[in-house]
């Protein structure tokens, strides 16, 4: 069936280096699952956390679903993340001692199921993002330039 995606934080990548990933799965109410399949939620303004043994993600919008009974759901409420033991212990431990944090990259369905991608990271300075902006467009003068001599050869 494939990857489905939702939505990205597109700007997670140029705030923070990004050192490791995790998939980890959702507790979702129904209206909330009917309104990412939708396309209407935002996790441009989410984080995630480890608390008392659990993962969560909180700030993550999930529009209300219009046609859920009861009102439907908060949309800005925690979510738990559903991860692996180890991996809960593992990035706890990551986040205490060198000041890493989470930071939500993807949000998806993968085989029906939704999933969010989570990363280890660390935040970024104004040099460090200036520097990334200098090597992308180091690379894309690169690329330009290896068309126009591509263009010139192939014109004979």
């Amino acid at each position: 069936m494939g990857v489905k995606l939702i939505a990205a934080n597109r700007r997670a990548r140029f705030d923070y280096e990004v050192r490791e990933t995790f998939e980890a799965g959702l507790v979702l109410l129904g209206s909330e699952v009917k309104s990412l399949r939708n396309h209407g939620a935002s996790i441009a303004e989410s984080f995630a956390q480890v608390k008392a043994g659990e993962a969560w993600v909180m700030g993550m919008h999930i529009a209300p679903y219009s046609f859920a009974r009861e009102g439907g759901h908060d949309p800005l409420r925690p979510r738990k993340l559903l991860l692996h033991r180890r991996e809960i212990e593992r990035i706890s431990s990551r986040v205490a001692e060198r000041g890493l944090t989470l930071v939500p990259l993807r949000l998806y369905f993968r085989d029906g199921k939704a999933k969010l991608e989570i990363a280890l990271a660390k935040g970024r300075t104004k040099v460090d993002k200036r520097q990334v902006i200098r090597e992308r467009e180091q690379r894309r003068e690169i690329e330009r330039g290896i068309r126009q001599v591509g263009r010139r050869l192939g014109g004979f």
